[in-house]
């Protein structure tokens, strides 16, 4: 994108360094993309816009790319695209040629030898455009699949796993889940510290929403330096947009969308805020 200055994958491993993270935000409509972007530009504070493929699907790609590019361009926010859970390897083709800087391959539930090899030929075509690669290993509950399985991220894996690939960034499983938690997730802190002395890759929290903040900065402590959130942003801009509709009699799409807008700012503010402002406690 036209306003980034150094590459995600530098930008990672700084963040890894320095003790911070990158706030990694899904966004669906203009609507969101705009509270994510006054966020960042209130805070002055880098951010990475995340697509998936249902958001790709109903915006259409190169629109989609347009808009995260301008967004980026007119609030003069350093920032990065990433393709979020792709279990395509067309669709990561498509969205680097189209211009992202960042995809993610998540053959995680694959068994162990199959996602090596999927995410491997991955990297292979992202090096071509200098891309940054995520991939994932270990079970983290997606939207609609149980919480109580347990699949967390084995240290000796990991490190074979990104030893074999040459993925710049591995996203963990440590206790987090994809969407709403029945109740509050305990990380395996101890986990992650074995992952990070093992490993070199930067290391990802998925289901960054509904996950207190003094655990997103233990986390971030011991080595997480990007934390994707998602589900919170799609609720508070729902739940707002209800509250509109309730109390007005009002068809004006441009009267109703902007208290929902600022919901979601107010949101990522707080979110990049917790990550992208911590510092290691010996600092």
């Amino acid at each position: 994108m036209a306003t980034k200055k150094i590459s995600l994958k530098e930008k990672l491993h700084l963040k890894q360094q320095e003790g911070s993270a990158l706030l990694a935000t899904n966004f669906y409509n203009y609507e969101t993309l705009r509270g994510i972007m006054e966020a960042a530009q209130e805070t002055k504070q880098p951010v990475i816009l995340q697509l998936t493929k249902s958001s790709i699907d109903y915006m259409g790609l190169q629109v989609a790319v347009n808009m995260a590019g301008a967004a980026l361009a007119h609030y003069q926010v350093e920032g990065w695209l990433h393709l979020d859970h792709s279990d395509s390897y067309e669709l990561v083709e498509a969205c680097l040629a189209a211009g992202f800087d960042s995809v993610m391959i998540d053959a995680s539930e694959k068994p162990f030898e199959e996602n090596i090899a999927i995410s491997g030929k991955v990297v292979k075509l992202a090096a071509k455009y200098n891309a940054n690669v995520e991939a994932e290993l270990g079970y983290i509950a997606k939207l609609g699949q149980s919480t109580e399985t347990v699949g967390f991220t084995d240290p000796e894996e990991a490190r074979i796993f990104v030893e074999q690939t040459g993925v710049d960034a591995l996203a963990v499983a440590i206790g987090s889940a994809h969407g709403f938690y029945k109740k509050e997730p305990l990380l395996d802190i101890e986990r992650l510290k074995e992952i990070h002395a093992i490993t070199g890759a930067a290391l990802v929290l998925h289901g960054g929403s509904g996950i207190p903040a003094a655990s997103l900065r233990e986390a971030i402590e011991n080595g997480i330096c990007k934390i994707n959130l998602a589900t919170e942003i799609k609720n508070i801009f729902i739940l707002t947009l209800h509250t509109c509709f309730e109390s007005k009699e009002e068809i004006d799409l441009r009267k109703l969308f902007p208290p929902a807008i600022t919901a979601v700012k107010n949101l990522v503010v707080d979110k990049l805020n917790t990550v992208s402002r911590y510092e290691l406690k010996s600092i």
